[in-house]
């Protein structure tokens, strides 16, 4: 299992989320770092991959022991354009 930290932008974001949604958010990422199993891509055009949660993107970077959650967000919102 990798260790799962919040930048200080992710965990504002992820505060920000309706309950249900943290949890959701949460559990996908908490699978992820469990299982390695996720809808995970790299990103284009910058470093740090991007894991799907339904609606929900989790931008993050990640080495052989920790993932770095960067920002968490809906699709429809400008996720991919923070840096």
């Amino acid at each position: 299992m990798k260790t799962i930290i919040f930048t200080k932008q992710a965990a504002k974001d992820l505060d920000a989320l309706a309950t249900d949604e943290k949890a959701f958010v949460t559990a996908g990422l908490t699978d992820y770092a469990v299982t390695g199993r996720g809808d995970v891509k790299a990103l284009v055009g910058r470093d740090g991959f991007r894991l799907r949660v339904g609606a929900y993107r989790v931008i993050f970077d990640e080495d052989a022991t920790t993932i770095l959650a960067i920002y968490v967000g809906r699709r429809q919102t400008a996720t991919y354009k923070r840096k």
